[in-house]
């Protein structure tokens, strides 16, 4: 076993005497160790559970045979850190949690690990450590959250307390309106209850094969959550007596299988950085161009949260991720003779699955659209892309031609929306927000849910170099590379030039001349950096673009 290093032999014995120092027996160490990566904290909602489901983990491995053995892995709740300085430090940890915890399984030499996450960064974060660990893994997250209820019945999630802040500033909504929504948003623990982000990479987790079916939406609250969090627990020993490892399940077609998915689903814009990252830990490359090809031929089948009217719990009672794969198959769209985390191929694991609910999960013959959840827009503004979740765009904003409102940073932004001073029609261009830029790349739900609250998500766009929240709906287009601290021509906009955004042809033009833009890129500086210090200031000097993942360079 690969823990023979601290724990067999005469060598191993100063080893032994630390493990025994923590109350290990002699018979526990001739078992094979199983690391168990907890996130559990009591500052993100999606985590105040997680200290419960690791100790379901633990029993389900001792019941197989291992000795399980906790150590904790950092978790930002992106909802608490939205909208000041905090955000910044959202996407950097990314990074730090695939770092932290490549140091603790590689120092102690772990023979399998459980990963146990639920939000944004951490679900990333832990499958980057995976793939470049490589020692067989498994992951159960936390689960998602309730959707809440509002005194007449009616149910909300957390994109609709964002929006009702903007409700409020554009006074269709009085301040018990908004403590209305901020009692009843988030009702339980569990990462926010739409696709959003975290919601998002749980399901891709399934999806890849890396989670055993439910992990993606069985609720938080529910005791069948326990139930998987012990059979994972059984699984990885499974794993380890056949040397299953993330790089024999996290192959390229498994990407793409991925990827599809996340058409079918409508997921969150952040997968387009964190999939890339995943895929360069794991050896594979993907291409952010490839995205349309299999937005192209995937229909989207679900409009939860923030696209829709239903939430993950609804998407459970309809079969989950796998009733999704199950359509898609129908069309042959997914490879299954994959193999998974079950110990079975995709196909073994589809046997019997049926889709509970077409209202939820619509049939592949009637999809919402017959095209997927995200595009990728590229033109003069994006030379190396940008990225809408367009099942979430209303119909009427597909196609969009409108003067820019130029900000050089979010802040600048939602003063001027809360001032009233964006109207029907413009295009707010945030920018100086990317991953070198900002730094860290801030999540923009502020400034999309204010504009969709004061009622001009139907009428005004907005373009940046930052990313967007799972929970923003609307023409908030994101990811635009390069960004502007590495001079991309987003940094080049003017107050008042037209820009067009055309989505279903993937297309994006800042309507100016080469000619013009030439003067201009002349006589631009590039601003100072917002923060020289620190973490932050590593990690700007490190990162790459948004079409790249945002991955750090060595």
């Amino acid at each position: 076993m690969r823990s023979d290093v601290v724990t067999k032999g005469i060598p191993a014995a100063p080893n032994r005497s630390l493990l025994y120092a923590l109350g290990y027996t002699a018979e526990e160490l001739e078992r094979p160790l199983i690391g168990v990566v907890c996130s559990y904290n009591e500052i993100v909602p999606g985590h105040m559970n997680l200290d419960k489901l690791a100790e379901a983990v633990k029993a389900g491995v001792r019941a197989a045979g291992g000795t399980p053995i906790e150590f904790p892995a950092i978790a930002v709740c992106d909802g608490i850190a939205m909208g000041h300085v905090g955000m910044k430090y959202s996407l950097v940890t990314r990074d730090l949690i695939a770092d932290s915890t490549e140091a603790m399984a590689m120092a102690h030499q772990f023979d399998g690990l459980v990963m146990i996450p639920n939000c944004d960064k951490n679900v990333p974060g832990l499958l980057m450590a995976a793939a470049r660990v490589n020692v067989p893994t498994i992951f159960v997250s936390g689960g998602p959250m309730l959707a809440g209820h509002l005194n007449d019945g009616r149910r909300t999630c957390l994109s609709h307390m964002f929006e009702a802040v903007g409700a409020y500033h554009a006074g269709t909504l009085d301040e018990a309106g908004v403590r209305e929504y901020e009692e009843n948003a988030c009702p339980s623990c569990g990462s926010c209850s739409g696709m959003y982000t975290a919601n998002s990479m749980n399901c891709l987790t399934e999806a890849i094969g890396m989670a055993l079916p439910g992990n993606g939406t069985i609720p938080a609250p529910y005791s069948a959550r326990l139930r998987l969090a012990k059979h994972a627990g059984m699984q990885i020993m499974e794993l380890v007596t056949r040397d299953i490892k993330p790089r024999d399940i996290m192959t390229p077609a498994a990407f793409h299988n991925a990827e599809t998915v996340d058409m079918a689903l409508g997921c969150s814009t952040n997968t387009m950085l964190h999939l890339p990252a995943i895929a360069h830990e794991a050896g594979v490359e993907l291409d952010l161009d490839a995205t349309n090809a299999i937005s192209a031929k995937t229909p989207n089948l679900c409009h939860l949260a923030p696209a829709g009217d239903t939430f993950m719990e609804d998407l459970e009672r309809a079969g989950g991720v796998l009733a999704v794969m199950k359509e898609l198959t129908k069309k042959d769209l997914l490879d299954t003779s994959l193999m998974t985390c079950t110990g079975k191929t995709l196909a073994e694991n589809l046997e019997g699955v049926v889709n509970r609910d077409e209202n939820i999960i619509r049939p592949l013959e009637n999809p919402y659209s017959q095209s997927g959840g995200i595009a990728v827009l590229k033109g003069n503004l994006a030379p190396d892309g940008c990225v809408v979740k367009q099942s979430a765009v209303a119909p009427e904003m597909m196609v969009h031609r409108g003067p820019a409102r130029v900000f050089n940073s979010e802040d600048e932004a939602i003063a001027q929306i809360y001032a009233k001073a964006i109207h029907p029609g413009d295009v707010v261009i945030i920018r100086y927000e990317g991953p070198k830029g900002g730094p860290g790349m801030r999540e923009m739900l502020n400034p999309t849910s204010a504009i969709c609250g004061m009622g001009l998500g139907e009428s005004v766009a907005l373009i940046t170099d930052g990313r967007f929240s799972g929970a923003t709906r609307g023409a908030a287009i994101g990811h635009v590379s390069p960004e502007a601290a590495a001079g991309g021509n987003i940094a080049l906009v003017e107050e008042g030039d037209m820009i067009a955004i055309d989505i279903p042809n993937c297309k994006i033009t800042l309507e100016v001349s080469d000619e013009e833009l030439a003067k201009r890129r002349a006589a631009w500086v590039c601003p100072e950096p917002k923060i020289k210090t620190g973490y932050l200031a590593r990690y700007a000097k490190l990162v790459s673009s948004a079409d790249k993942g945002a991955i750090l360079s060595i």
